[in-house]
């Protein structure tokens, strides 16, 4: 299945010759007038690609639709065009996340190679997304004490204090050490930890 570029932008002129450039380039090309008739739309956050979209179009603009996407938890890079270069508009998108920001008129291969590094990014942060899935889990197998061997555990404490604080053995506590380490799919101390730091505290 091709990667799909949303276009959000009222200049026809511009929606016409960018989606013939992109379909040629091998991309699915979906355009839209407005904001409001983007966010309508549903869509398969799943699927590869990215938005394209005029930074001041009419109605909600380019910044409103960033932010209610970003509020969404939607993951698509965006891509920014605009006819005018305004300086506040440029780094507020920048800094919330935005790919690129792009000066009309602009050539094909510079927007070529900006929905190229777009579509790359959300490739890598569809794949991120799917590991943390899996991670969240596997810790949705462990059982509430093993959480909390794992809690001491990634936090240095030893298998004497795990059982201290606990109320158990140490042989106990070495058990429940075990079957974490398995059920996180951990080979060694490392690694437990650092899939526990990609997870963040809160998740444990």
């Amino acid at each position: 299945m091709p990667s799909v570029v949303y276009i959000v932008d009222d200049d026809v002129s511009f929606l016409t010759a960018t989606r013939q450039q992109l379909q040629l380039a091998g991309y699915e090309v979906l355009v839209y007038s407005s904001a409001e008739q983007f966010l309508d739309q549903k869509r398969d956050e799943s699927r590869l690609g990215c938005l394209l979209v005029d930074a001041s179009i009419p109605g909600p603009n380019g910044r409103t639709l960033q932010a209610r996407l970003h509020e969404a938890g939607s993951m698509v890079p965006i891509v920014f065009v605009s006819g005018y270069e305004d300086t506040k508009t440029v780094v507020q998108t920048i800094k919330a996340g935005a790919e690129d920001f792009l000066a009309k008129p602009v050539t094909y291969d510079v927007l070529l190679a900006a929905i190229e590094r777009a579509v790359a990014r959300h490739d890598v942060s569809i794949k991120l997304q799917s590991e943390l899935t899996a991670l969240r889990a596997r810790v949705a197998m462990l059982t509430p004490r093993e959480r909390q061997v794992l809690d001491l555990v990634i936090r240095g404490k030893t298998n004497k204090y795990i059982g201290f604080e606990l109320g158990a053995t140490q042989r106990t506590i070495k058990a429940h050490r075990q079957k974490v380490m398995e059920k996180m799919d951990a080979r060694t101390l490392v690694e437990l930890v650092l899939i526990a730091e990609r997870l963040g505290r809160s998740a444990l």
